[in-house]
């Protein structure tokens, strides 16, 4: 497979993603929406549905949908990120780029659905929280702590999906929901560093009325810690078979 329908298929898969996302926090949070204050399991089953639809999008290039997922693989030791997409710097390079630049577009297709919303919040915080995540407590080494332990769950419960299931999808969906249940209240799971530094970017560059700050004091974490947890979960899985036999 060509880099091109890589690249591709990660930007399409992630910009669905992040627009349904982000769309489903809007619809939570903004004033005025259909869906205000849903409350946060709706905004866990958006997040779970809307990756489920990425991953519909990008199968071809193996829907990684997230740098820490493509660090996951590359750490576990796998020679392939897709079938017929070797391992390589070009082809990380081209999945963190088209992941990047897909949750991008997901955020600015979310601002123009919901413009009007936007402009009748008046809270600049709750504007930045339809982008991006912040945390409940503010402590920045517990904060990525818990980035890591999100991550580590969804990249290494992942990695064990290909010999245990047949579902697809779903799976995926389900997982992302109870990780936003269980772990998702102290800083609202990031998981994924384009999730939230994508969105960010269009949060700084976009015209939104009262927009506010976009917290890059903060905006480390998000990334920071997914990387850690996507690797450890990589490494996990690579030494797994070795671990379970020494205990054996």
């Amino acid at each position: 497979m060509s880099l091109g329908i890589v690249f591709l298929s990660e930007v399409m898969g992630t910009m669905m993603l992040t627009l349904l996302g982000c769309g489903v926090v809007a619809n939570v949070s903004l004033k005025g929406t259909k869906g205000n204050a849903g409350g946060f399991l709706l905004v866990n089953w958006g997040w779970g549905l809307a990756v489920m639809s990425g991953v519909f999008v990008a199968a071809k290039s193996g829907a990684h949908l997230n740098p820490a997922v493509t660090v996951g693989i590359l750490s576990s030791g796998a020679a392939e990120y897709a079938p017929n997409v070797p391992v390589s710097f070009a082809s990380t390079m081209t999945y963190f780029g088209a992941e990047m630049l897909g949750a991008i577009i997901g955020a600015v297709v979310c601002w123009l659905a919901y413009k009007q919303h936007f402009d009748g919040e008046p809270d600049a915080a709750t504007k930045l929280g339809v982008f991006s995540t912040g945390p409940a407590i503010r402590s920045y080494g517990w904060n990525v702590v818990t980035e890591i332990i999100g991550t580590f769950v969804l990249v290494f419960v992942i990695l064990h999906f290909g010999s245990v299931t047949a579902l697809g999808p779903l799976p995926v969906a389900l997982l992302v929901v109870a990780i936003g249940a269980s772990l998702g209240g102290p800083t609202g799971y990031a998981i994924n560093p384009a999730r939230d530094l994508g969105p960010r970017i269009a949060h700084a560059l976009l015209p939104i009325k009262g927009k506010g700050s976009s917290d890059w004091s903060y905006a480390w974490v998000p990334v920071a810690g997914p990387l850690i947890g996507g690797a450890l979960g990589g490494f996990m899985t690579l030494w797994m078979p070795d671990l379970l036999a020494a205990v054996a």
